[in-house]
């Protein structure tokens, strides 16, 4: 039998791609990645021990916690903290994705000579002719995750299943009702995980170590000054809520401007944009980009964006240029934009800059 090191969450989808592995004939083990606490002890969403511990005692598969409690904030929240007070708009997932859960899943996997690892996502892995390794959308898309996993690398990949990228959210939980999985019902966690409230600025305040950037002004695109924000931490590009300014019409953040200090109002009309540009660019279906080519694909500007039909170019060593047909809402510095082709696989992708 094939040893596998699954990623258990204590969740469903971690607790059904455990269980399927098993029923297919592998040796599984399940580990779970101990990454954050809160100051009470609570417990991050993706590492609830108890509930892993009990679906494995369950299945009847081994179990290991590993504590990843200092490259968590090294690789994840430290950064998070300091993107957010410069103005950006970060996505944790992405990055624990690829520097703590992958890396410590394959260290295990050395560890224990096992020849892969597994987890619970809503994608698949797919080796194209070619030869290199890429990520293929979940078939349902409402649930698809390749968005959050575009910056693995090609040895991360090439020794990772996901059984789940061809099954439903509601097909996974009658599997784990009928396998008596007792988490099968458990409802699926829509935060960040080391901020449980959603309160991101409250979070950074109580975790940041320098002074924050203080109250200063909204202003209109042409300088025009509108009244006083909170605290640049406290907004995101696209946002409406919260802002507190009795325009007489829908206002929302456009840019936020760090070294003024200014938070710029628009209209909606006035948040489209047909161009973006990206750094940290990571490659799956093809190696690159040549200079002075362009490659067609579809490309989307955070998770809950439908890929949008673009043309794609290199304009620099580390500088990836996407122009869509039509305009896309509300792109925002820190988020990432990742690319498909019309089979559904990541070309690739890198953060909005």
């Amino acid at each position: 039998m094939e040893r596998v090191i699954v990623g258990m969450s204590g969740g469903v989808d971690s607790a059904v791609a455990a269980y399927l592995l098993k029923k297919e004939g592998y040796d599984v083990t399940g580990v779970i990645l101990r990454t954050w606490e809160s100051d009470t002890g609570e417990e991050s969403r993706c590492c609830e021990i108890e509930d892993a511990s009990g679906i494995a005692r369950m299945i009847g598969i081994p179990f290991y916690p590993i504590n990843c409690l200092s490259v968590f904030k090294e690789r994840v929240t430290d950064p998070f903290i300091e993107d957010y007070v410069k103005g950006l708009t970060p996505n944790p997932c992405i990055e624990c994705n690829r520097y703590v859960k992958w890396e410590k899943l394959l260290y295990m996997a050395e560890s224990l000579k096992a020849g892969y690892i597994a987890t619970g996502h809503y994608a698949s892995v797919v080796k194209l002719e070619n030869g290199r390794y890429t990520l293929r959308r979940a078939e349902h898309y409402g649930k698809d995750q390749t968005y959050m996993l575009y910056k693995l690398s090609q040895e991360q990949l090439s020794r990772t299943l996901m059984p789940l990228g061809k099954l439903s959210k509601d097909e996974v939980r009658k599997i784990a009702k009928e396998a008596s999985i007792p988490v099968a019902d458990k409802p699926d966690s829509q935060e960040i995980c080391f901020v449980p409230d959603d309160d991101y600025a409250g979070y950074i305040k109580d975790n940041y170590s320098g002074k924050l950037p203080g109250e200063g002004d909204f202003v209109s695109e042409d300088g025009k000054v509108l009244g006083r924000h909170k605290g640049i931490i406290n907004y995101t590009i696209g946002q409406r809520k919260g802002l507190g300014l009795p325009l007489g019409y829908p206002a929302y953040v456009k840019k936020i401007d760090i070294e003024r200090n200014e938070v710029v109002i628009a209209e909606d009309k006035d948040l489209y944009s047909d161009t973006i540009f990206a750094r940290d660019v990571n490659f799956l279906s093809i190696a690159g980009i040549e200079p002075g080519k362009a490659v067609r694909c579809r490309a989307k500007i955070r998770y809950r964006h439908d890929p949008a039909a673009a043309t794609a170019e290199m304009t620099g060593e580390d500088e990836l240029k996407i122009t869509f047909d039509e305009p896309v809402r509300a792109a925002a510095p820190g988020q990432s934009a990742v690319m498909y082709d019309d089979e559904d696989n990541v070309i690739g992708g890198g953060i909005i800059c």
